[in-house]
């Protein structure tokens, strides 16, 4: 019978922010919108997350299970959960554990919808279901066909954003749709990213993730570039603040920006320490990104 600690390593909690922040983001912007703001909302809303960050690991683990068990050098952001190749999780167990925990997204976001008239939310929960079908599985699996990236940054950047927003605003009226645009290179970027410490594994494996096709350095440069894109037009996000609190939001993540900037030219997936430092500074470009937007926002409500 596995423990709690191997389903607790194949969660990968380290993952659970590229889904909580978008979320959070959201369900701000919502507030922000129309002044309206549930904490029950809030709570069950992240709980989905939860729940869809779970059956993304899982069903990621059971699709990557061969590319996974040739990678040289597994870390916290690569190889995947190593739960199957470490024998502590069979196969069916890991699949399994993927449809529960979709259905429990699915199931909350129907309870939702029937409570509260969020009608959009299983909507929203099955689009990202299907963006991440796709990605993995046949017959697309364009994870390794390629242009995942565009896939996760629907994901992340569009998808778990209008969850938050139509959770707390109940509609889309208010929805600043352009301001998806820095969220959509954000996700794109951190596929970029974290596809990078797998560059060895995913070239075996004949998947053609970005570092496959552009190479690490054009990978590596390419994902700082979509980053500060996004930070450039993070005012679509949060419109008609003013220039002072633009330099604050454009600012501060831009600091770990700069430190992964440095390291451009030597973290290649050989160099392990270095890799592993370019992508955990990148993530934190995009997680700094949203988070001074949700700041920017509550803080233009507050005060206008």
């Amino acid at each position: 019978m596995p423990g709690l600690s191997a389903w607790l390593q194949a969660a990968r909690p380290l993952a659970a922010a590229n889904v909580a922040v978008p979320l959070a983001l959201g369900q701000v912007l919502g507030f922000a919108a129309t002044g309206e703001f549930s904490w029950s909302l809030f709570g069950a809303v992240q709980l989905i997350g939860v729940f869809q960050q779970l059956f993304i690991v899982f069903a990621n683990d059971v699709a990557d299970v061969d590319a996974d068990e040739l990678h040289p050098r597994p870390s916290i952001v690569s190889g995947g959960s190593r739960v199957l190749q470490e024998g502590k999780l069979t196969l069916a167990a890991l699949k399994r554990a993927a449809w529960i925990m979709l259905a429990l997204a699915l199931a909350l976001a129907l309870g939702l919808a029937l409570v509260y008239s969020r009608v959009w939310l299983p909507v929203l929960v099955l689009a990202g279901a299907g963006l991440m079908w796709a990605y993995s599985f046949p017959p697309l699996r364009m994870s390794y066909r390629g242009h995942g990236e565009l896939l996760q940054g629907l994901g992340v950047g569009v998808i778990l954003p209008l969850v938050g927003f139509h959770a707390q605003a109940g509609s889309f009226a208010a929805m600043p749709w352009l301001g998806l645009l820095p969220c959509f290179l954000l996700g794109w970027a951190g596929n970029v990213l974290t596809s990078l410490p797998d560059y060895l594994a995913d070239k075996r494996a004949d998947k053609r993730s970005y570092p496959v096709r552009r190479d690490q350095f054009n990978a590596r440069r390419h994902a700082l570039e979509l980053s500060a894109l996004a930070l450039a037009f993070g005012w679509l996000v949060v419109p008609g603040l003013p220039w002072w609190a633009l330099a604050i939001v454009v600012g501060v993540p831009a600091v770990p920006l700069f430190f992964a900037l440095r390291l451009m030219g030597t973290a290649d997936a050989g160099n392990d320490a270095e890799c592993l430092r370019f992508v955990l500074l990148g993530a934190a470009v995009g997680n700094l990104a949203m988070l001074a937007w949700m700041i920017a926002a509550l803080l233009q409500y507050w005060l206008g």
